[in-house]
């Protein structure tokens, strides 16, 4: 059975991750999306909220599981048997930080984990969360950019921080 990991911090899951998450599935007979808790980090949403927005968001992939995980990729690919990860790239840029990661967790796990690059479809290759969040935080229309589902979450998230509930 081939199995691959997709690890993100999908902050928030835009269309761009959707995609290579359903072309994944496709080439995978399970493929495992993985949220990195990054303490490092300050997230707009929790990482029980991103779990829980991919597996609402993947609900119709029946191969497609949702996990969370800290710390190093190659350690939760070994605890897990995993020995391919799924990546996606939209430019160059992307492929020169994303090799040096690739060659990095190729070489602290001994060979045991590979790294295979999926080029995003073009009518994602703008998308960024990052420019998601700025966009929503100007209140504006993110709806070409993630499910409704998951912009009406973003919209709450600015209102509530500009009320001060967060």
């Amino acid at each position: 059975m081939k199995r691959a990991v997709y690890p993100g911090s999908f902050d928030p899951m835009t269309f761009g991750h959707l995609d290579i998450i359903r072309r994944a599935s496709e080439i995978f007979d399970v493929l495992i999306v993985a949220v990195l808790n990054n303490k490092g980090k300050c997230p707009l949403f929790s990482v029980e909220e991103r779990v829980n927005i991919l597996r609402e968001a993947t609900k119709d992939l029946p191969n497609v599981y949702v996990d969370s995980f800290s710390g190093l990729l190659i350690n939760y690919a070994a605890e897990n048997n995993l020995h391919v990860a799924v990546r996606g790239l939209r430019a160059i840029s992307d492929f020169e930080y994303e090799l040096q990661i690739a060659q990095t967790n190729r070489k602290l796990s001994n060979g045991k984990l590979d790294t295979i690059f999926l080029t995003t479809s073009l009518e994602y290759a703008y998308l960024s969360s990052s420019s998601v969040k700025e966009i929503a935080s100007f209140n504006g229309d993110i709806s070409q950019c993630v499910p409704e589902f998951v912009a009406d979450l973003i919209h709450e998230k600015y209102k509530n921080k500009e009320q001060g509930n967060e």
